[in-house]
């Protein structure tokens, strides 16, 4: 019946929405409790295949939460199309540039599959922030996470330690090589894309071997 079947609907998006909150609250270390209430001051968007939420030389001082979907932060170096970071599901994304200085962008976001996001201005956002100590701690950390996260890739680049990042960002992302061009993980590990196809020969060698 039509009933049952906007009910089944309705049941499926509310599992969807608690996957994307579970993973966001992971991710961060923040109660699910704070994370809903952010959720409540948030416009859903949805994204095609391509789109970007910025471009590198424009503004955005907009925040995010994807509840669906992968993305990636790009610039270009001489020329050279360069990944900074990936993020999918549950995961915040947004201008740091815009966002902090409200000034252009140095990296693109785009979407690299069709995608849904949660955004919110940041008036809002910081109006939210400082209604209580509580979710005045909770900006912070997220903030915090953000700025280990982009160390962290800075510290480990490079070739040496390019398989162990190939398995750490497939194991954070494992539906990432469904959506992203291997040349666009080359990049983000530092390396070139024959390199990268030599690790990924290796491995599948590796798992013949184990079976």
């Amino acid at each position: 019946t039509l009933f049952r079947s906007v009910t089944f609907a309705v049941l499926n998006q509310q599992r969807s929405m608690d996957a994307f909150v579970r993973k966001f609250c992971e991710k961060y270390s923040l109660p699910i409790t704070v994370s809903l209430q952010l959720l409540e001051k948030m416009e859903k968007f949805s994204f095609r295949k391509g789109d970007f939420l910025v471009q590198e030389g424009e503004r955005n001082s907009n925040f995010y939460i994807i509840s669906k979907g992968i993305w990636r932060g790009h610039y270009l170096n001489d020329g050279a199309d360069v990944s900074v970071w990936f993020a999918s599901e549950g995961e915040a994304v947004f201008s740091s540039w815009g966002y902090i200085e409200n000034t252009p962008s140095l990296v693109s976001i785009e979407a690299m599959c069709d995608s849904e996001l949660y955004g919110i201005s940041k008036a809002k956002l910081e109006s939210f922030y400082a209604s209580s100590a509580e979710l005045a701690n909770f900006g912070r950390r997220l903030f915090e996470q953000q700025l280990l996260g982009l160390e962290n890739w800075l510290i480990s680049g490079g070739s040496p330690r390019a398989k162990e990042r190939y398995l750490a960002l497939l194991e954070e992302n494992p539906e990432l090589l469904q959506y992203v061009p291997l040349k666009h993980i080359a990049s983000y590990l530092w390396i070139t894309p024959q390199s990268l196809s030599r690790i990924r020969a290796g491995l599948g060698k590796q798992k013949k071997i184990n079976r």
